[in-house]
């Protein structure tokens, strides 16, 4: 299904700018290429440096599709992509949004998780911010340029835990400019609105220590103290330079994503993707699911892989869900059972954080379950619980076993099963592994893009339980309201709208999910139903309803070329 319904074709108004020749063209923001005016061409002096030819945005996006499906591997794609991005951002976005399915996984899941690996060999173009931690006094001076007088949102990364990749240092710099790519492409949030930031804090992997062409700082990872103070600095310089800024973090590592979103929520506007975008779009499609199992969500039995803040804040959402169903705290969280690197997590469990505490199970409870090594295992745990559901967020590949899901489907009709852990290659099992497992009866959502599956000779297509759905429409909303902070209640506000629009609605055989193609105007209504959330919690900055439209609609942009009348510097 494509966009095009939903992409406005019709010329933006006029717009007045004083660069001229080759820096008109080297502005990725207003650079148009062949469709230059003849006009545009004699007053901003730019005969002989373009082609004599004079096109226009269709015809451009058709010659870059062309190019586009002759490069090799999905590597070179994103490669061939992040250089239009940095040429020509209208044109960029233009086929971003007429061909959502086909550019999501190119220039988001997976394949951004082999750019920020191969980052240093084709970063060509400043884009975004690189605050490396020896110009820690000087992030003032560089947040004061002009250029980022109109920046509403920014999306941080300090590249330590990339996707389930690891440590990628400054290679991480592909996911915050991929995010903001999506803040747009799906959002409608104006490109100079967006600061994709690094904070280049060094790094621990030795691989790229080593590597000749690495770009960022050739220093092992700040930790401790001048860590968080580093982080401090930069987030009081963007307090002082934005104070109504957008912050969101993304793929820090588990401990500090946890400990930065309490420290900093009600310092500004902030949120993190990893912990309450991935929560979202993973109750939503549990919602779906209960949809079509017809089993209530309050009587499901879920376990959790992977309990670090992804685990932690996917299991707070869907408790908040079980309690809207009439069921107390305790009896939300005994729902759930959470496992971590030591199996099972339990009262005398090592190394529990206290956010975990409360689903730590009793020691009592499990003690028959406990085989002679001490650890419980995933199929510990299914053997004793027989779960209805199983969601991974661990990272590892391979986690959800052949046994652990034929033990599962032996006491479910429909067993739920989201591996959920990105890229591809770090999914806890494919798609098709888990249909064979459960002799095709299994409901299925992944992180990353999977092929359709057979079953029994027919081919079915797997839902994508991607934060695109959530945190563009998220963001839009938290900017339209001018919001104050982001609340637990805006977040749910984001799925329970998201919730409204779910195929299973109204068709059990349906799709888990809606099309990704229609995430763009998806995130229109998101951004709406937090914005309301917003007024509702006292955080907007907007008078009503009526205002928080009218926002809405000038701050979503769209991918035109705009006419340009020469303006004296």
């Amino acid at each position: 299904m494509e966009m095009s319904t939903q992409f406005a074709t019709a010329p933006a108004a006029t717009r007045q700018i004083s660069l001229s020749g080759f820096s008109l063209i080297n502005s990725p923001r207003l650079n148009k290429g062949t469709a230059f005016t003849d006009h545009e061409r004699d007053v901003f002096h730019l005969h002989g440096l373009l082609p004599p030819h004079i096109g226009d945005l269709d015809e451009q996006i058709e010659r870059r599709m062309q190019v586009l499906d002759e490069q090799p591997t999905p590597f070179a794609k994103y490669a061939f992509l992040r250089d239009l991005q940095d040429a020509n951002e209208t044109l960029f976005y233009a086929l971003l949004v007429r061909n959502v399915e086909k550019m999501l996984p190119l220039v988001y899941t997976p394949t951004v998780g082999e750019g920020c690996q191969r980052f240093s060999e084709i970063w060509r173009k400043p884009r975004g911010l690189f605050l490396s931690y020896p110009n820690k006094d000087r992030i003032e001076q560089i947040f004061s340029h002009p250029r980022y007088d109109e920046i509403k949102s920014i999306v941080v990364s300090d590249g330590e835990r990339i996707l389930g990749l690891g440590d990628q240092g400054a290679g991480g710099m592909g996911i915050p400019i991929g995010k903001m790519a999506l803040y747009t492409a799906l959002g409608g949030i104006h490109p100079e609105h967006c600061l994709p930031i690094l904070l280049d804090v060094g790094t621990d992997s030795e691989e790229k220590l080593k590597q000749p062409i690495y770009v960022g700082w050739r220093h092992h990872r700040v930790r401790g103290q001048e860590y968080d103070d580093f982080v401090d600095t930069f987030v009081n310089a963007v307090k002082k330079r934005w104070p109504h800024v957008l912050l969101q973090f993304e793929d820090f590592a588990g401990a500090n994503a946890a400990r930065f979103l309490a420290r900093y929520r009600d310092q500004l506007c902030t949120f993190n993707d990893d912990i309450q975008g991935t929560a979202a779009i993973a109750a939503t499609t549990l919602v779906s699911a209960v949809n079509v199992t017809g089993v209530p969500l309050e009587q499901q039995k879920i376990v959790v892989v992977g309990f670090g803040s992804a685990g932690l804040g996917i299991t707070n959402l869907l408790a908040q869900f079980v309690q809207d169903k009439g069921l107390s705290p305790e009896e939300a969280r005994s729902r759930f059972y959470a496992i971590d690197r030591y199996g099972l997590i339990t009262e005398s469990t090592k190394d529990v954080h206290p956010e975990q505490r409360p689903y730590a199970r009793k020691d009592q409870e499990v003690q028959s379950w406990r085989p002679p090594s001490g650890e419980i295992s995933l199929l510990d745990v299914v053997r004793n619980v027989k779960p209805s559901v199983l969601i991974g967020v661990s990272g590892q590949t391979g986690a959800f076993t052949q046994e652990a899901v034929r033990e599962m489907a032996k006491h479910t009709a429909r067993p739920v099963i989201f591996p959920l852990s990105n890229p591809t290659s770090r999914s806890e099992a494919t798609p098709q592994d888990l249909m064979d497992w459960t002799e095709g009866r299994a409901l299925i959502g992944t992180g990353s893009p999977f092929p359709p599956v057979n079953v029994n000779g027919k081919t079915f297509h797997v839902a994508q339980t991607n934060n695109s759905y959530i945190f563009p429409g998220l963001a839009l909303g938290i900017i339209a309201s001018k919001s104050r902070h982001v609340t637990d209640t805006m977040v749910k506000a984001a799925a329970t709208e998201l919730i409204r629009h779910l195929p299973t609605q109204t068709n059990k055989q349906g799709s888990l999910l809606p099309p990704i193609a229609e995430a763009r105007s998806l995130g229109r209504s998101i951004a709406e139903a937090v914005g309301k959330q917003a007024i509702k919690d006292r955080q907007a900055q907007v008078a009503d309803e009526n205002a928080l439209s009218r926002e809405l609609d000038s701050n979503i942009w769209e991918p035109v070329y705009e006419s340009y009348e020469h303006k004296e510097a």
